[in-house]
């Protein structure tokens, strides 16, 4: 197959939402249609012991939370998909926008119940003002929530996004009975806790006054389907795959993830109208994904994916050109050539080595410390990839070892945890104590857990009272040692031997941005 039809065939895109509005479920059931697993997990029962097959981290089964973003792929009619879980858990965040980098298009999932909720409004604005694709499902439309013109109010109030709904439900809750499939004018039944939506279950109804629907769904059922139907062609606007992937209209399908229902509507026609590969751009040019050299950079850096082997991977966007196995590549910042015996691709937690990878492609690099997210790989050209984003952290915390036996092991392990990006390390000037800096407080915790189960090291945590961490930079030496000498107790260097100016509040900021007018204050490292 030419490279041409590989980049055609590629769809990678981003799952996310509002914690437990069902996103992993419905990945799983994504894998389920692609052939990808056999039995789906469940994400935290205390009655089935399997999980949820993206959430592969100890602590995401034990708390049924997605923590970090998982990577899989399967094939799906003619289709390579390539799907990223995101955390919707607001202190991972930071993890999840980086992610959105690495993606062509999203899926938003909105919980029929609660409607659109405040992560999902944040992640939602990410991708518009990258302007995103984005395809909307309604989910677990087997229990009563809101109305469904009240839900596509809420889509484009909150979200600001153009709603085009291609599915209608038929009932909710208890009286739920199926959807009509708006897209392929096809009436789908529900069946509860089916593996499949079988593709004998969806009956061609291509108008909805035929007679057939009453007989399946009722009379009165049926009358209130065709008002509906009636309402949604007039108020809201046809479907248009241009302004799709413009970013302007929002595919909306609705159905039950964890019962495997809509999920099959849903991705039938995301891989037919979502974008294959889009362009990225860089400091230099806008790169193409069928320019014929390859480039990519790195969105994600996960320590210990399988503890047992202390392995370091780094997640690889493939952007353009053909990524082969034993192939020198430039590593831009660190300037020389690397290259990689067994890069691999990913379901969940199992791997293979592959021997070439294309444009859309996640692919996984083992790393012993050479990468930072962000980096570039190319065939030799000095490219930085732009939109990357890296947070000034919002929480803080001195870290101590519990455990003087195992130093090592903890200056190890927070070294590691660091290079992921979820949480950012600071050593103070005049004490050299350290603190951990973080988006929000669930990653303390996290960190903590895999501190010990990971690396044998144990570490306590000591509140402290910090405003924001600050990147500093002056053209001026002689500026720069007299802010450093006045301000050294708020001095400390991030782990690149950065110099970052700890705030204790905002009034402390402004007054050190007044006094030292040639200093300049950033609240993103990147800028340093």
């Amino acid at each position: 197959m030419s490279v041409a039809k590989e980049i055609e065939r590629r769809r990678t895109f981003g799952i996310v939402s509002h914690p437990d509005a069902g996103k992993t479920t419905l990945t799983e059931k994504l894998l389920l249609f692609g052939g990808a697993i056999q039995v789906a997990g469940a994400v935290k029962s205390n009655k089935i012991k399997k999980h949820a097959t993206s959430d592969f981290m100890e602590i995401e089964k034990q708390r049924g939370i997605s923590v970090a973003t998982s990577v899989m792929a399967f094939n799906y009619r003619d289709r390579k998909v390539n799907i990223l879980d995101t955390p919707g858990h607001k202190d991972f965040a930071e993890d999840t926008y980086r992610t959105l980098t690495a993606v062509d298009s999203a899926i938003v999932v909105i919980d029929v119940a609660k409607g659109v909720e405040m992560q999902t409004e944040k992640l939602v604005e990410v991708c518009r003002m990258r302007e995103t694709p984005m395809i909307v499902f309604i989910n677990k439309l087997d229990r009563e929530g809101k109305d469904g013109f009240d839900l596509l109010d809420e889509i484009e109030e909150k979200l600001k996004l153009k709603a085009c709904p291609l599915s209608w439900p038929i009932g909710m809750g208890q009286r739920f009975q199926g959807v009509y499939n708006i897209y392929k004018k096809e009436l789908v039944l529900f069946k509860q806790h089916s593996k499949h939506a079988d593709e004998e279950d969806a009956i061609v109804i291509s108008d909805v006054n035929d007679p057939i629907l009453d007989e399946k769904v009722g009379e009165a059922a049926a009358a209130e389907l065709r008002e509906e139907i009636e309402v949604v062609h007039e108020v809201y606007p046809d479907f248009d795959q241009e302004a799709y992937l413009r970013g302007e209209l929002n595919p909306v399908f609705f159905g039950s993830a964890v019962n495997n229902f809509g999920v099959k509507e849903l991705l039938d026609c995301f891989v037919e109208i979502a974008p294959s590969p889009l362009p990225r751009e860089t400091d230099l040019r806008k790169v193409e994904p069928s320019d014929p050299k390859f480039t990519g950079f790195i969105f994600k850096i996960h320590a210990n994916i399988d503890p047992k082997h202390r392995d370091r991977i780094a997640f690889l966007r493939i952007c353009s050109g053909v990524f082969k196995r034993n192939t020198n590549y430039f590593h831009v910042r660190n300037e020389k050539k690397i290259k990689f015996s067994n890069p691999t691709s990913f379901m969940a937690e199992r791997k293979e080595v592959i021997d070439e990878a294309y444009p859309g492609d996640i692919v996984g690099l083992y790393d012993t410390g050479n990468f930072k997210i962000g980096d570039g790989l190319t065939e030799g050209e000095k490219l930085h990839f732009k939109g990357i984003p890296s947070f000034s952290p919002e929480q803080f915390r001195y870290v101590d070892n519990a455990d003087p036996m195992k130093s090592k092991q903890l200056a190890k392990g927070i070294s590691q945890l660091m290079d992921e990006g979820v949480a950012q390390l600071f050593t103070r000037q005049d004490t050299g104590r350290k603190i951990i800096g973080t988006v929000g407080a669930l990653q303390f915790e996290v960190i903590q857990y895999r501190l010990k189960n990971e690396y044998g090291a144990t570490c306590s945590y000591e509140p402290i009272n910090l405003h924001k961490a600050c990147w500093v930079q002056c053209d001026h030496a002689a500026a720069l040692k007299e802010f450093i000498a006045r301000r050294k107790r708020d001095i400390a260097y991030d782990k690149d031997g950065n110099l970052v100016f700890l705030a204790e509040s905002a009034w402390t900021l402004k007054m050190a941005q007044d006094n030292h007018p040639e200093v300049e204050f950033f609240f993103n490292s990147d800028m340093v």
